[in-house]
């Protein structure tokens, strides 16, 4: 087979991948408007998602997910609060300040950690981080366990961290050195350098980590299901020493008995539409602020 041959082979194959990605993608929006948007508006949309109750059972059922809409939020942006920060700056330490005989011990325990499953960040979760929540605050304010907001976002902001730090390592990496020696030989020292001129020029690659990395928060469910409480959802989340469901936990745990056609089962679908929309809000914006600092 010549060259050109082969060529116009692999260009076949990369773009037969790129459009069954982007067919994969379309599939799931289908699947889920199709079937969440009527039941949406069967409810009733301010309905659905401004209600408080969540009642699937009984006679006169009621499907309000805004408990778990800020439950979901509050979790999030914990993780986020915890997560992105060190991320970052592990990130940085790891592209331009990191010893190579530290490297080669930090980049495979990074590697190893996005290999775990989640199942066991929600065991280790459960069994270490939940008593140490519980002995730190439960006599000072009352808990009756462990199993709280607070948990869920210390475990996430633990899971979102080898997203965060390789992507942002590597974009970190592909700043030219051009940039760093001439920041150097205008007087800049090392950390100022990096802090001021190679971070700032990654920023579209930093952003990216950080968008990935709250899309892995968003979507996690079985570890934050382990350490989040699940709580009844009637009572809106406003403490993170308190338990709350997530959208995502709420999915998981009655999807298993709900009837197939029912409106419950719709409402369960609708409340992955709303999650699914909310990911793409957050993405659209992060896209939007990085353009404006372009």
């Amino acid at each position: 087979m010549s060259v050109n041959a082969r060529e116009k082979l692999m260009h076949i194959v990369f773009s037969a991948a790129a459009l069954a990605s982007i067919l994969a993608v379309a599939l799931i929006c289908v699947f889920l408007f199709a079937q969440g948007l009527p039941t949406i508006f069967t409810i009733g949309a301010a309905n659905f998602l401004t209600g408080t109750r969540w009642s699937p059972t009984g006679s006169n059922p009621v499907f309000g997910i805004l408990p778990m809409i800020l439950g979901s939020i509050y979790v999030t942006a914990g993780a986020i609060a915890l997560g992105v920060p060190v991320g970052i700056l592990v990130a940085v330490f790891m592209a331009r300040m990191c010893p190579p005989q530290l490297y080669r011990l930090i980049k495979p325990a990074i590697n190893l950690m996005a290999g775990v499953p989640s199942v066991i960040y929600g065991f280790f979760g459960m069994m270490v981080l939940v008593p140490l929540i519980f002995d730190a605050f439960g006599k000072r304010f009352g808990l009756m366990s462990g199993d709280t907001m607070l948990a869920a976002s210390i475990l996430l902001g633990i899971m979102i961290l080898p997203t965060i730090i390789n992507v942002a390592e590597t974009n970190l990496r592909a700043v030219p050195q051009e940039l760093y020696e001439a920041a150097v030989a205008l007087g800049a020292s090392h950390e100022r350098a990096v802090f001021k001129v190679v971070l700032p020029a990654a920023r579209s690659g930093v952003m990216a980590a950080v968008v990935l990395g709250i899309g892995r928060a968003i979507g996690e469910t079985m570890a934050v299901k382990m350490v989040v409480g699940n709580q009844a959802v009637m009572r809106m989340p406003n403490e993170f020493l308190k338990g709350v469901r997530t959208l995502t936990t709420n999915i998981v745990i009655e999807m298993g008995y709900v009837e197939h056609g029912s409106l419950h089962n719709g409402a369960l679908i609708a409340t992955g539409v709303v999650l699914f929309i909310f990911i793409m809000l957050t993405n659209a914006l992060f896209s939007v602020l990085n353009q404006n600092k372009s």
